[in-house]
Order: structure tokens, then C-alpha cells, then sequence
């Protein structure tokens, strides 16, 4: 009897096992090595602080630097061989335009090349010279020039400015005054890294 137990629960045991492995689907295993993602760091406030006057359109107005970064797990890695350019949305996620759930764009920025390490301060308007162009955003309205555009909001609760980094494996055939919609779409399929950082702000009280 003991020993018909031991052969049913052995059964019973190599039931599991097989249904697990199919569970997990053709291929499966444990224990590979972690994926290549992005990640964006800066030295002008931390991820989640508040944004200084400097990098505010209510102060100077002039754009973060920030440094990329590929890593596996906790290790730098390589960037990936498929990458070709950096893409760099930047909004205000407190505002709605329009009574929408559209928030406002501040700024954009598409085709920073591949090889690019980061962004510096303070980059400038228009065509840049490294293959950089400015997009749609607040700057660009009117016929302008598209130009990084920093936080203005009022006294009174903190708004949220997320930066939005796209790591693309082409080159994006846009015209500066494309719209927002049309630059999410022509990433669409091409995206393989993302990275986020975020700021806050709101202007001192009167």
C-alpha cells in the first residue's frame, strides 16, 4: 500500500511539473539575463523635486542638462545596435486643453542622434546642428522657431512636468511643425528604450 502511495504522489508531482512548463509556454525559463532598458539621469534637481527657477519659463527658461544611460539590471551596458536617434516629449500632465484629456505640451524634441550621451543645458531653438530638431510645443506657436518652453505654473499647488524619452531605431522624417499626434505616431513601432523624469513646480506666492 505504502509503496502504490509513493507512485501515485511521483505521478501526481510529474503532472504538475509538465502542466507548469506549458503553463509558461513554449521556450520558458527562469533565470535569463535581464533586458536592456534606458535611463535618464540629471544634475539640475532630482527625479521628482521641484524645478528651479532657472529651468522655469517664469525664471530663465533654460532646459535641463540630462545624461542617458543603457543599463542591464543594475550593470551600464551598451546601447542597443538597432538605435538611431532620441526622441524627448516634455508636458505638463496637470493642465487639461480644451476640457479634453489632452494635457499641455511644452515641448518636443526628435532625431538627437544615437550617439548623443545626453542633452546639454540650455540646447538651443530651431534646427540644431548635430541633426537635432526642435518640435511642437508652446515656443513654436505662431510660425516659431520650436525651443524648449519651462514650467509656468502659478502660485498654489504643485504642478507635474514629466520629461518623456524615446530611444528610437530610425529617423523620424518630420517637419518642425508637425503635431503632437503626428510625432507619437511616426515613433509608433520604432520605440526601444523609454524613460521618464519628472519635475514639479508652482511660483512662489505673491
Amino acid at each position: 500500500m505504502k509503496r502504490t502511495q509513493q507512485i501515485l504522489l511521483s505521478a501526481i508531482v510529474g503532472l504538475s511539473s509538465s502542466a507548469l512548463v506549458m503553463a509558461q509556454g513554449p521556450g520558458a525559463r527562469k533565470g535569463g539575463p535581464p533586458r536592456i532598458v534606458l535611463s535618464v539621469t540629471s544634475t539640475a534637481w532630482p527625479d521628482g523635486g521641484e524645478v528651479p527657477m532657472v529651468n522655469a519659463g517664469r525664471g530663465g527658461n533654460k532646459s535641463p542638462a540630462f545624461e542617458f544611460h543603457w543599463m542591464q539590471g543594475t550593470e551600464p551596458a551598451a546601447a542597443p545596435e538597432a538605435l538611431q536617434t532620441y526622441a524627448v516629449i516634455f508636458h505638463d500632465i496637470e493642465n487639461s486643453t480644451n476640457k479634453t484629456t489632452t494635457d499641455t505640451l511644452h515641448w518636443s524634441a526628435f532625431n538627437i542622434p544615437g550617439s548623443a550621451k545626453g542633452l546639454p543645458e540650455a540646447l538651443g531653438a530651431g534646427d540644431l546642428a548635430d541633426g537635432t530638431r526642435n518640435g511642437p510645443g508652446i515656443a513654436n506657436r505662431g510660425g516659431n522657431p520650436g525651443a524648449y518652453f519651462g514650467p509656468g505654473a502659478g502660485p498654489g499647488p504643485f504642478h507635474h512636468y514629466v520629461f518623456e524619452f524615446y530611444a528610437l531605431d530610425t529617423k523620424l522624417n518630420l517637419p518642425a511643425n508637425t503635431t503632437r499626434e503626428d510625432l507619437i505616431k511616426a515613433m509608433d513601432g520604432h520605440v526601444i528604450g523609454k524613460a521618464a523624469y519628472v519635475g514639479r513646480f508652482h511660483a512662489p506666492p505673491q
